[in-house]
């Protein structure tokens, strides 16, 4: 196992720049996952640490070693691609046993380091099938076998569940979580799902036009995003964001909505008289009430355990999710009342939250 330490990490192809000197540091024995949206440049940087992807500038290392000029079969980590890359014409055994074959390893010391990743990965009974009798979850079991075998410093994978079906997704999520906390082997991850970003990662970096916009563990990127395109991205259903501006007066702020309506400011929130300013808060985080911001119901989904509705405020839209059932008719209007304690004020030019 190792640490990874990413410096000033800069990635050009031709004259167009992707990554902008991005900084992490991914602790040994940890789980990050790299989150953002497509074209953020996370499997860009992802496929740079495995030496996939040439460096234009920064620096990159595994445990101690600078790994720039490294070719990826010195670097000593195992990479889980999105499409499973397994041979065709090769058993299930065989396919987890190619690296190490390649690397000239005794046939003793093969059987049993495939035979040790095959019992963590249920795959024993399958040792003697190809991929073509595999389903997709089996396939990616292998695929992660194949790693497993190689005994990596690193484990790298490149959003390896989004060839599945969501039951499957689900289930291999869990695997994966369970796999890390037996091996305890450092591994970066890559998704643009950030539902398998909260449930996985211990550590979690929200990237964006090739830059970071926050670091933290998963709750600390749910209730205190650094700016609105964290918060809008961590968390589904996602924030409710209304614009407004903030009044301050005889030591109270309040923020008046487009509409004129006023609510209390989030606790702890900044910002200066007159301001714009964008009211966030989260969809189970409001409550019925008799004052708030009016709403008018446009959809009402019940799921059984909780009530998803979906609003109209002044032509925007609001989502809110209780855990009572309700039975509202399409255009019933109803006031929505923010928890002060879990709100969030950003600036409107900015995105940045703003902090007292």
């Amino acid at each position: 196992m190792a640490s990874v330490t990413i410096q000033g990490v800069k990635k050009n192809f031709g004259d167009v720049p992707i990554l902008h000197g991005v900084d992490i540091d991914i602790q040994d024995g940890s789980f990050t996952v790299l989150v953002g949206p497509s074209g953020c440049g996370k499997s860009t940087l992802l496929r740079m640490i495995a030496g996939l992807e040439q460096i234009n500038g920064g620096e990159i290392r595994i445990g101690d070693r600078r790994v720039n000029d490294l070719p990826p079969k010195e670097r000593d980590i195992a990479m889980v691609f999105q499409n499973y890359a397994l041979y065709p014409h090769m058993t299930v055994r065989d396919n987890m046993a190619f690296s190490l074959a390649l690397a000239k390893t005794d046939k003793a010391t093969i059987d049993t380091k495939v035979n040790r990743a095959a019992e963590i990965l249920a795959l024993v009974p399958l040792l003697d099938r190809y991929p073509r009798q595999l389903s997709g979850g089996q396939r990616q079991r292998v695929a992660m076998g194949r790693a497993i075998v190689r005994d990596p410093q690193v484990f790298l994978f490149d959003e390896p569940l989004s060839n599945l079906d969501a039951k499957l997704r689900v289930a291999m999520r869990s695997e994966i979580k369970e796999l890390h906390q037996r091996l305890k082997t450092t591994s970066v991850y890559v998704t643009h799902d950030q539902i398998e970003a909260m449930t996985m990662g211990d550590k979690i970096v929200v990237m964006r036009d090739g830059r970071i916009e926050q670091t933290g563990s998963p709750l600390e990127l749910y209730d205190r995003p650094a700016n609105q395109f964290v918060a809008g991205f961590i968390g589904s259903p996602a924030m409710n964001f209304l614009p407004g501006t903030l009044r301050q007066a005889a030591g109270a702020a309040e923020v008046e909505l487009r509409d004129g309506t006023r609510l209390a400011a989030p606790l702890g929130s900044g910002g200066r008289d007159g301001q714009s300013v964008v009211y966030g808060t989260r969809p189970e985080h409001l409550t019925l009430g008799s004052t708030g911001i009016p709403s008018k119901v446009a959809v009402l989904e019940p799921t059984g355990m909780d009530t998803f509705v979906a609003c109209r405020h002044e032509g925007a839209e609001l989502s809110a999710v209780f855990r009572e059932r309700h039975d509202f008719a399409p255009g019933t209007l109803i006031h929505l009342q923010p928890d002060l304690a879990r709100a969030h004020l950003f600036d409107a030019g900015t995105g940045q939250r703003l902090v007292a």
